[in-house]
């Protein structure tokens, strides 16, 4: 087809993302920078500013260069390395496949009528790559396994909490419209950025939630499994402090994106990393 991604390829990291394996071995650091570049290039396909049917052709085509990669033939040399990565580490290639039908999802739907259909969806762009990535620091295990998938899903929603703005601007209305009816806040006043009492009162529904999945997270592991999954574990708690945030400023996610800054995020990293150094000499 002749399709060219070297633009979409090029896009920067997410800074929540590198720092979480920056302070991983070689060998880990370079195997999770793989999976994100393949994470981060399937989602600007779609968030890209390509016209519609441009990004269903590019998307197809992304797909099957990834089979076409599982023979170490893609013509994207991103893929090939992808795979030879799975094989490394024993990652599924179904994860990679899931997580391409989710974001490919933005392109065909922009509404949720419920909780259960938004959850499918979080598995399928967040949860598959936590899947993904635990194989890359230890033997899964049913803990490991539920830990990845309420982790991806806890993740997802704090990203939809803290990006509904730009969401809406691209007419995407994540927030569930079964939740949007319970608490009478209308789409329209979503998109206008209106704040009432409706619209906390919603939010408040909304972090509930989201934290119940970083809780189910956090639990479900022992302190062995959190020794050997630094870098989900660091995630895990930018994100959660991320939430927080959002929280303390009273949900005004209209105003401005609500992030921690560059130094927090250091600070988080570095106190769980030493966390982690001391268990380890216990």
């Amino acid at each position: 087809m002749g399709f060219e991604l070297t633009n979409i390829l090029d896009q920067g990291y997410s800074s929540s993302f590198k720092l979480s394996f920056l302070v991983l071995p070689k060998v880990q650091r370079q195997a999770i920078m793989t999976i994100y570049d393949f994470c981060r290039a399937t989602d600007d396909i779609v968030d890209g500013d390509l016209e519609q049917n441009k990004k269903v052709l590019y998307i197809r085509h992304w797909r099957i260069e990834l089979g076409k990669a599982l023979k170490g033939e893609s013509k994207y040399a991103l893929l090939n390395k992808l795979t030879e990565t799975a094989k490394k580490f024993n990652i599924p290639v179904q994860h990679f496949y899931d997580l391409i039908r989710g974001v490919e999802m933005d392109l065909y739907k922009n509404r949720y009528k419920n909780f259960q259909e938004l959850e499918e969806y979080c598995r399928l762009v967040a949860s598959s790559v936590g899947l993904m990535v635990i194989k890359i620091f230890t033997e899964e295990n049913e803990r490991i396994i539920k830990y990845a998938e309420n982790l991806g899903i806890a993740l997802q929603l704090t990203n939809i909490l803290r990006d509904i703005k730009l969401d809406a601007k691209l007419n995407r209305i994540y927030v569930p419209v079964e939740d949007l009816q319970k608490f009478n806040y209308t789409e329209a006043d979503l998109i206008q950025g209106i704040y009432n009492d409706n619209f906390f009162s919603l939010m408040e529904y909304e972090t509930k939630r989201a934290e119940e999945y970083y809780e189910r997270a956090r639990n479900i592991l022992k302190p062995e499994d959190k020794i050997k999954l630094l870098a989900p574990k660091i995630m895990e708690r930018i994100y959660f402090r991320t939430l927080k945030k959002i929280k303390k400023n009273n949900y005004k996610v209209f105003d401005k994106t609500i992030r921690l800054s560059i130094f927090m995020k250091m600070l988080i990293a570095i106190k769980y990393f030493v966390k982690i150094k001391i268990l380890k000499m216990a």
